[in-house]
């Protein structure tokens, strides 16, 4: 399929889907501030996840569309997020929609959440910026009304899993399926690191 361009306040967003030839849900992920839908994570599962029955959507913001690099504040992300939510929303009411993304993409994907979509697959997920714990982004995990699974980086300055973990139960509320990885806020890229990845998410969507 053709990648797909969505209108939002900030110029046109692009979604590049990965169809499974029978689909059984469909996963939407953002990417994270500094990088792309070519990140290591995002690409083993759009490769990998087809071939499970789930259809995989990477939403490029409109800054990446137009070649631009920018500061993704929560609302500029948020603009750019939503209307392709609704779109995809749309476009596959038929199916389970999953929603999802790397870092500042997993953040967004947690304030866009309503009753729409199944849960949420968090990639990285940025707890506090490196060497402030005391500024946590906690909140923004424990307001999805859904199952939420964070695949996080054992040595990830962000934020290890403990942390995540440790911080979900503070804030209190349905608690988040944290699970680690070896690797920093990237993750490591060898093979078993992917795979794990792959069937860690596979497993979270039901198959």
């Amino acid at each position: 399929m053709a990648p797909w361009l969505v209108d939002t306040p900030l110029g046109p967003c692009r979604l590049t889907v990965s169809a499974a030839d029978d689909p059984r849900a469909v996963l939407l992920l953002g990417h994270g501030a500094g990088g792309g839908i070519e990140a290591f994570d995002l690409g083993a599962l759009a490769s990998a996840l087809p071939a499970r029955g789930v259809t995989v959507i990477r939403h490029e913001q409109p800054w990446r569309v137009a070649g631009r690099r920018t500061v993704a504040r929560p609302d500029v992300v948020d603009q750019g997020w939503r209307p392709a939510l609704d779109a995809v929303v749309a476009a596959f009411a038929h199916l389970p929609l999953w929603v999802g993304g790397r870092s500042a993409g997993a953040r967004g994907a947690c304030r866009g959440f309503d009753e729409r979509q199944a849960g949420v697959v968090c990639l990285s997920f940025p707890l506090h910026p490196p060497g402030r714990p005391d500024v946590s982004r906690v909140a923004e995990l424990a307001a999805v009304s859904g199952p939420v699974l964070v695949v996080q980086g054992a040595s990830d300055p962000f934020g290890s899993p403990q942390d995540v973990r440790d911080a979900a139960k503070g804030a209190g509320g349905a608690q988040p399926l944290v699970v680690g990885v070896p690797g920093t806020h990237s993750f490591s890229k060898r093979a078993d690191v992917r795979d794990s990845i792959v069937s860690t998410v596979a497993e979270f969507l039901g198959g």
